[in-house]
């Protein structure tokens, strides 16, 4: 398996880990808003750095918005457009 981190680099929100197992799935640990300085929530708006279509599932540790916030968003763009 390999670990990408996605979010919360520098940062306490925006919490966002990638796996990638040997055969290619990728599960999403967490899907977070940053929160706090501007330079942290102006992240919100960049694209998501992987295709969403190829994420199979996104599992939560916990509900608060810097570890679910961006389901919705990461949930559009996965839909064709």
């Amino acid at each position: 398996m390999k670990i990408k981190f996605l979010g919360a680099c520098s940062t306490v929100t925006g919490s966002k880990y990638l796996l990638t197992s040997k055969s290619g799935t990728k599960i999403l640990i967490d899907c977070g808003l940053f929160q706090g300085l501007k330079i942290h929530r102006l992240k919100n708006w960049n694209y998501f750095p992987e295709k969403p279509g190829e994420i199979s599932a996104v599992i939560l540790s916990h509900a608060h918005i810097d570890h679910s916030g961006y389901i919705p968003k990461l949930f559009k763009r996965r839909l064709p457009r």
